[in-house]
């Protein structure tokens, strides 16, 4: 027995799920509730999203910072703080 119901989505969210259940020759519903299944499996095993880190100001991070590099993201701390010691 399935359940009828209606979600809201994003227009380009909608657009994606299409073309996404289309290139894979299934119907909507069919990619949604794998979609669905798969992200309730991975929280049952205990998998947790990857960490995204958001800044806060200015909007983005600073030109030539790499987030994902932290031997660069340390080596820039490094030089802040002596930066900092001097004055």
């Amino acid at each position: 027995m399935c359940m009828r119901t209606t979600i809201n989505l994003p227009d380009e969210l909608y657009g994606e799920v299409r073309r996404r259940a289309s290139d894979e020759g299934r119907t909507v519903t069919s990619f949604l509730e794998q979609a669905l299944r798969d992200a309730l499996a991975r929280r049952e095993a205990g998998e947790k999203p990857p960490f995204v880190v958001h800044p806060f100001r200015g909007g983005a991070v600073m030109p030539g910072v790499d987030l994902n590099d932290s031997a660069a993201l340390l080596e820039l701390m490094e030089e802040g703080l002596d930066v900092d010691s001097r004055r």
